[in-house]
């Protein structure tokens, strides 16, 4: 018979969880294992909230386990390490992000790149190598293999350092391996929210020259003056459109939502590259003639491996980039995901969680 979550593992845990597809989250009791040799087990501080938890807890993507605890923007300091752990120490402040464990054996996890791994374990609502299921962030503590751990330089604000461990290494990743974020390059941006906003950072930081796509003429100021971006394009403003055709090296399409990709292709100088980040539910139309008239490349990217990821947060650290958040109460959460469902949030909501947890844990 299966045991119960509080009693599967021995170190009792706390947090809250969804259920079931309406999901509604709330206080849940679950356990988590004891502190292996290569394990760093940590109290968390803040918990970011992901465009993924909210499809996660409804079960938008059909695979979802219930009950589920979300997060996958953990920072927080460590209590214990293992035997083994080298790279951190008690007191020290770390991150755990999208993934806690992958083969090990595999081509993409030889070359640092386990978010790649068919056998890739996510840190909530995946299957651990023990068989149970993993549990994420939206709770007190966290445990992982130090492999899957990332360092957080001192001095950078822990609230605003967690989104970068999804939304920072998402945008990132691409613009580092398609050689994007570069001097002299143009990059597009395409949406401005939580991806959109850090994009914009990152790739200014790189060197590039950035223009925010967005259908939302209203968000012109905030991507010009408070963002740092060089120039800004309605995607409905058809004659806008027209005098940008043909000035991008590349895009970053950070949008979620179904819209047309032939006019990003038009943007695009010959040769130039299409970079899908963002998850739109139904399939996208691309003709062929869009991508052979200029051998152009649409392609995509996920996440990053855990040495880019660690790359990604000493390069914000150095560069002073934050992701701009909005920090709530974990009583807050279910409000939350109706207002991230309205995309009513500048840019990503943080749960406090170090404070605002405990309180709302049902007395015994």
């Amino acid at each position: 018979m299966a045991k119960s979550p509080e009693e599967e593992h021995p170190v009792k845990t706390f947090g809250w969880a969804a259920r079931d597809p309406s999901g509604h989250l709330s206080p849940f009791t679950f356990s988590r294992r004891v502190t292996g040799e290569e394990d760093v087990r940590f109290k968390v501080l803040y918990c970011g909230i992901c465009h993924s938890d909210l499809h996660s807890i409804k079960s938008e993507w059909g695979s979802s386990n219930y009950p589920m605890v979300p997060g996958h923007e953990i920072v927080g300091e460590v209590t214990e390490v293992g035997s083994k752990v080298e790279k951190v120490k008690v007191g020290d402040k770390v991150g755990v992000g999208c993934m806690v464990g992958a083969c090990h054996s595999c081509d993409s996890c030889a070359n640092d790149l386990e978010n790649y791994c068919p056998k890739l374990i996510l840190t909530y609502n995946g299957i651990y190598y023990d068989g149970t299921i993993t549990y994420g962030g939206y709770s007190d503590s966290m445990v992982a293999n130090e492999r899957y751990v990332v360092r957080i330089p001192d001095g950078m604000p822990l609230d605003s350092a967690a989104p970068l461990l999804c939304a920072g290494i998402t945008v990132y990743s691409p613009l580092k391996y398609f050689g994007l974020g570069e001097p002299g390059k143009h990059i597009g941006i395409v949406g401005l929210g939580g991806l959109g906003h850090v994009a914009v950072k990152f790739a200014k930081a790189l060197g590039s020259k950035v223009t925010v796509i967005s259908t939302s003429p209203n968000k012109k100021a905030e991507a010009l003056e408070h963002l740092g971006a060089d120039s800004f394009l309605v995607s409905r403003d058809q004659d806008e459109l027209q005098a940008a055709m043909g000035t991008f090296d590349g895009i970053i399409d950070t949008v979620s939502a179904t819209h047309p990709i032939m006019p990003l292709l038009g943007l695009l100088k010959s040769h130039g590259k299409l970079i899908m980040v963002g998850a739109p539910y139904e399939p996208l139309e691309v003709p062929a003639f869009s991508l052979i008239i200029g051998r152009k490349t649409m392609a995509g990217s996920g996440i990053g491996g855990m040495k880019e990821t660690q790359e990604m947060i000493d390069f914000a650290a150095k560069h002073n980039i934050k992701a701009d958040i909005e920090v709530i109460s974990m009583d807050y959460v279910n409000k939350a995901m109706e207002r991230l469902e309205q995309a009513d949030v500048r840019y990503r909501f943080v749960i406090d969680i170090g404070n605002t947890l405990a309180a709302t844990k049902p007395s015994s």
